[in-house]
């Protein structure tokens, strides 16, 4: 029997005022982000209309229709219920964020805007994922809210990071179900991340030893960057220029792993990884891709590899089981883009073709390994041209992202550090709570420590009962 729980006196101001830690992680994958945002731009042609509301669960449809444009409700919902059985007030403040939402193309029907970013955690020991993942998500599993898992490799040589999981094997497809087992038990939607490091290697984690794979053999230079490697930290090794059977090759990986993560592993989608240095970013930042031939040069085929990975995966498991995370503005991995409004607005307009579930894009602010106070680029050019639902990601909190969607400047709001510490992140914007503060030291790191031991609010309340005693 659900019974409701009263929120304490409310300061509006008070999430956004906490104090946020700079990142200086270099040496990895980013995790999340922390820059405060704020912004005045008017999104007025993306605003949601006004609708009746209903927290729901998320749901798939028995068959999936052609893809339809947002759709969104936003008037106040009066209580929220986060999964434990009580109803929860919602303060005006953060209402947006608790109005129900459905993906585009109509399967999947969300019961809020949060969504758990996906965080790399390199805990799959030999890149088979552990059963303490299924703790792990499934504490952050709310009822109708979109997990994105962390990033997961389409084949063995998309591999860039030790203990990072994948999807290629039968041993990880079996390891994977009990983890979304967890999480579809808890009502929440859960897509699998599809990566390839490509460049972002080294031959010690190659198959065979091989040089690593990217759009040409330009490495990454910038002595910050260390790959973690079995005999220790290594500079990046100068890759060795994709053939065009590589990149045949490389896009079948990619619609076999969103196969495997649906048909094997049940995940209810993937989201192509087209972000922050990697491999299909590779080809569409020209500071990395210098290719004379159908991938390289100009906008459109330095775009070729991404949309081809898109229709390859499009044409596997549907296109509303598909988003696509991007990353203009990021500089991570020595991977920048001389125009990034025009080569992004292209492939933006592109994408717009396939009706996927989402794109999924980072803030300006977040240039990869380093975040900045504000930037005087923005995602809104990006906003206008796509038609679909439209995720953002990037130093948000609970304030600063309600604004975010009742301006509409996004659909949906990834949430990365803090929820990664604070697996009741919901519960918490909805009483103004204090969040825990993430502990960048074991992003990392082997073992449960910063894990699977981030406290919840009633764990807090239980340990200083017991302090009481």
């Amino acid at each position: 029997m659900m019974r409701q729980v009263v929120a304490p006196a409310r300061n509006t101001a008070g999430i956004a005022n906490r104090t946020r830690s700079a990142s200086n992680s270099v040496t990895y994958h980013r995790v999340g982000a922390t820059a405060v945002h704020s912004s005045s731009s008017s999104f007025s042609s993306h605003k949601p209309s006004v609708a009746g509301v209903r927290t729901v669960v998320a749901s798939s449809a028995a068959t999936a229709p052609a893809a339809t444009a947002t759709t969104t409700t936003t008037s106040q919902p009066a209580h929220f219920d986060v999964g434990d059985g009580n109803l929860i007030p919602v303060p005006s403040d953060v209402a947006p964020l608790f109005t129900s939402y459905k993906l585009s193309g109509g399967r999947f029907q969300l019961s809020n805007r949060i969504v758990y970013a996906p965080l790399t955690r390199l805990r799959a020991i030999g890149s088979v994922p552990q059963p303490s993942a299924a703790v792990y998500y499934s504490q952050r599993a709310v009822p109708g809210t979109l997990l994105i898992s962390e990033a997961t490799i389409v084949a063995p040589d998309g591999l860039g990071y030790m203990n990072s999981p994948g999807v290629y094997s039968s041993e990880q497809l079996e390891a994977w179900k009990p983890v979304v087992k967890a999480v579809k038990d808890k009502g929440a939607l859960f897509f699998c991340q599809l990566w390839h490091c490509g460049r972002a290697s080294h031959p010690e984690l190659q198959p065979g030893g091989a040089a690593p794979l990217s759009s040409s053999t330009r490495p990454i230079t910038s002595p910050e960057y260390v790959v973690y490697t079995p005999s220790g930290p290594k500079q990046y090794a100068v890759p060795r220029a994709a053939t065009k059977e590589d990149i045949k090759r490389v896009v079948a990986d990619y619609a076999r792993a969103a196969k495997n993560a649906i048909e094997v592993a049940g995940f209810d989608g993937v989201e192509i990884h087209g972000a922050n240095g990697y491999f299909i970013d590779q080809f569409i930042k020209d500071s990395v891709n210098d290719r004379t031939d159908e991938y390289g040069g100009s906008i459109e085929k330095r775009c070729r590899l991404a949309l081809e990975v898109v229709e390859a995966v499009v044409a596997a498991v549907g296109a509303d089981r598909v988003g696509i995370r991007i990353s203009p503005f990021a500089q991570f991995l020595d991977a920048v883009d001389s125009t990034p409004y025009a080569t992004h607005t292209y492939l933006v307009e592109q994408l717009n073709k396939y009706g996927l579930s989402y794109i999924h894009m980072v803030e300006p602010r977040i240039l990869g390994n380093t975040e900045v106070e504000s930037s005087s680029d923005s995602l809104e050019p990006f906003r206008r041209v796509y038609k679909g639902t439209f995720i953002t990601a990037g130093g948000f909190k609970a304030d600063t992202g309600a604004a975010a969607v009742t301006s509409g400047q996004a659909d949906l709001v990834a949430y990365g550090r803090w929820y990664l510490a604070n697996p009741d992140l919901h519960k918490r914007f909805l009483l103004n709570a204090p969040l825990n503060k993430y502990d960048r030291n074991t992003f990392y790191s082997p073992g449960m420590e910063g894990y699977i031991d981030y406290p919840t609010l009633e764990e807090l309340q239980g340990q200083g009962e017991d302090a009481k005693q």
